[in-house]
């Protein structure tokens, strides 16, 4: 047998824009209900929410029963952290603040198995189906072909080793995090200020003139923005979309009632 393929990753390669929804707090039912409403991954938020392993499980298990991708964010990039959330399930991680190529290593190796990493394998794991109807070898290929490594650009040094990282085997998405880079260029919680948006914008043509994949995150305005500069790996936070349908169910409900 093989293992479920990546299909998050099966459309970034294909060249075609992929559209998710970051979830910060425990809840398999979030993660169901984003799948039945049409998209095509969620980000488990391990980093600001509150998830712990036990709850990144349940989540990946909702994520794949409505056939979306189950990607993880770890609380930093280590080895133990992104561990934490690979056995528990999840297709790929998106590793905070990687701020040179080593870093950007770092998190490759920590998500691949050997020859390409060094993530510990373990009998019976839930990723590799229990063990049940696959070899351990054959899951160790099957992984490392189907895992999906997104690194997160969010610090003005990583912008400025941005060539050297873009360097780097085994790197699917290049992420670029426009609340924490506007807090380290000096403007914190303003990304749309000229000056962040400039570095912003000219990071997204490095990796776009690279031929690589990038990503953010943001509205249905940001994301739009977005996608006219080639980026495919997009989402928006949960209270985001929660929000913005809130607000415009009540502004057409009040607007009756008066």
């Amino acid at each position: 047998m093989t293992l479920k393929k990546n299909k998050l990753k099966e459309k970034l390669l294909a060249g075609e824009p992929a559209f998710g929804v970051s979830v910060m707090f425990p809840s398999p039912q979030i993660v169901e209900m984003v799948g039945k409403l049409g998209f095509d991954w969620v980000l488990i938020d391990c980093e600001h929410g509150s998830s712990s392993p036990e709850s990144v499980e349940m989540m990946a298990m909702a994520a794949e029963l409505t056939g979306i991708t189950p990607i993880a964010r770890p609380l930093s990039n280590t080895t133990e952290e992104i561990l934490k959330v690979m056995d528990r399930g999840a297709m790929g991680v998106q590793v905070p603040h990687v701020n040179s190529a080593d870093d950007a290593r770092r998190a490759v190796e920590a998500v691949k198995y050997h020859p390409q990493g060094v993530r510990g394998l373990a009998a019976g794991s839930r990723p590799a189906n229990y063990g049940f109807g696959i070899s351990m070898s054959d899951y160790v290929v099957e992984a490392n072909k189907e895992t999906l490594v997104c690194i997160q650009l969010e610090e003005a040094e990583a912008i400025q080793n941005i060539d050297e990282i873009l360097r780097v085997e085994g790197v699917d998405v290049f992420f670029v995090g426009p609340s924490d880079l506007s807090q380290s260029l000096g403007y914190p919680g303003r990304s749309d200020v000229p000056e962040v948006r400039e570095v912003i914008n000219s990071t997204f043509a490095r990796i776009k003139s690279a031929g690589k994949v990038s990503g953010s995150a943001g509205n249905a305005g940001a994301t739009k923005d977005y996608l006219g500069r080639g980026v495919q790996y997009l989402y928006t936070h949960f209270t985001t979309l929660f929000s913005s349908a809130g607000n415009d169910f009540l502004a057409r409900v009040r607007d009756q009632a008066s």
